[in-house]
């Protein structure tokens, strides 16, 4: 005879888990971290060259001491060793520098931000990452739009750095942080004081913002706000090469869907030779239409006298083809070397306005060699990253992730910046390509190896199963 009683079968109901508060704050310490990367030269602005280098080497000793507590799982046979070489060539070149004193400044730059990255992406997993880049990215455009309106309503007026108004006491005011082009339909430059460096930073976040809703992310209608906003500063920033770099990873994006719909062997052989093809039609195409493209712009055929920097640095790397001049990105205008060196609209000029020219100044074709195999590396990775089903057993027909297109389409976009700014050298291009090359080789699939078989606490939930 069958008893009923009072006390269930099965096990208590228990809270759902949750992200510990120490793990809340590791990952706001990591959005802190890339957003002050993102920020780029708007630190200059507010802190001056001093608090900047305060900051930075502050931020970068806070990350070692929480690196060396926690002891995150590390494979460190799988480190991104190009870029890593490449650091070090630079650190060598303080033997041979001729301008000492600009390259052990730009040197802590480059070292803390190298650090930065691989902690980062030793902390967090794939699905964090996403979300704590898109969170520093809300800050970036959050900030710029609030400065803007404050240029325009409060201030009133072009703002130069260290919240100066021009003036015969301010010297040239060409180096304004914001003209007060919110209302007149100018460009506007956000909180970086330079209107291309606002039109990248929007370019990615659309792209990362995009990754999230894909992904399934909560608040979808405020991702989509975001993302619009994101467009505006994008459109109203005016970039000419930011519209390439637009172009460049809807044609990545295009090309990755494309692949993933294969499904027999040698079926993306075809694709890659027709991508190949209108690829190198549209380079030729762009190039010789150039001109009318950049009227429509509002800017030269030249971009903005690049060409005349060009050939500038170019003949000076020749003097010194091998180990170049030393490392210094960015140049310093205040060291001896680069004050008066190239002058642009009453402006020492800080950078050779192209990554493979720069690199080739700086470390001559040994570290142009190094920079070219650390991008080589980082596209090869991320490319498969992409295009690859998950798989690590018998299983073939896992579905993709949204989260895989980050790396392919972050590089689509430094790849095109690099074309015409050294930015992905430094600032949040190089913690970008250090970041996600670092990430892919410690855990190559969403979900596996030690660095993300762990609860992350991401909406109280363990670790979901790719989307």
């Amino acid at each position: 005879m069958a008893v009923h009683t009072k006390h269930p079968v099965g096990a208590p109901p228990t809270a759902p888990i949750r992200a510990t508060s120490g793990h809340l704050l590791l990952r706001g310490w990591c959005i802190f971290v890339i957003a002050a990367a993102l920020a780029g030269g708007s630190w200059l602005m507010v802190a001056g060259v001093v608090g900047t280098a305060v900051t930075v080497v502050a931020a970068g000793v806070a990350s070692g001491v929480l690196w060396i507590t926690l002891r995150p799982p590390v494979q460190w046979r799988r480190l991104p060793w190009f870029a890593v070489s490449y650091v070090i060539f630079a650190i060598a070149s303080l033997l041979w520098s001729a301008h000492p004193m600009a390259t052990a400044v730009t040197l802590v730059l480059l070292v803390v931000t190298t650090v930065q990255a691989m902690f980062v992406g030793s902390v967090l997993t794939w699905r964090e990452l996403v979300r704590a880049i898109a969170s520093a990215l809300k800050w970036v455009l959050a900030l710029s739009v609030l400065f803007e309106l404050w240029v325009s309503l409060v201030w009133r007026g072009p703002v130069l750095p260290g919240f100066l108004r021009p003036g015969p006491s301010t010297g040239d005011s060409s180096a304004v942080w914001s003209g007060d082009h919110l209302f007149d339909g100018g460009r506007v430059q956000g909180i970086f004081g330079d209107p291309t460096a606002l039109a990248y930073v929007a370019l990615l976040a659309m792209v990362v913002f995009a990754i999230r809703f894909a992904s399934g992310a909560p608040r979808r209608s405020l991702l989509a706000a975001w993302f619009v906003l994101a467009a505006l500063l994008f459109v109203r920033a005016g970039s000419a090469t930011g519209w390439l770099a637009a172009a460049t990873v809807l044609v990545v994006l295009a090309t990755v869907l494309a692949m993933r719909t294969t499904r027999r062997a040698g079926e993306r052989t075809r694709y890659y030779v027709v991508y190949a093809v209108v690829a190198a039609g549209g380079l030729v195409a762009f190039w010789l239409s150039r001109g009318p493209l950049f009227s429509v712009l509002g800017r030269s055929a030249e971009l903005t006298g690049r060409e005349g920097i060009w050939a500038i640095v170019a003949a000076t790397a020749a003097q010194r083809p091998f180990a170049g001049w030393g490392f210094a990105s960015p140049w310093l205008p205040d060291d001896p070397a680069f004050d008066g060196w190239i002058v642009e609209q009453g402006q020492t000029v800080v950078q050779a306005h192209n990554m493979w020219l720069d690199a080739f100044f700086q470390l001559g074709a040994i570290g142009l060699a190094l920079l070219t195999l650390t991008f080589f590396a980082y596209v090869w990775r991320s490319w498969f990253f992409a295009v690859d089903r998950p798989r690590w057993d018998l299983v073939a027909d896992r579905p993709y992730s949204a989260v895989t297109l980050l790396p392919t389409l972050a590089g689509a976009i430094l790849l095109v910046q690099g074309l015409a700014e050294s930015s992905p050298l430094i600032g949040w291009g190089w913690l970008m390509i250090v970041l996600l090359a670092f990430k892919i080789k410690q855990a190559p699939l969403l979900g596996r190896g030690a660095s993300e078989q762990r609860l992350v606490g991401e909406q109280g939930e363990p670790e979901r199963a790719p989307r």
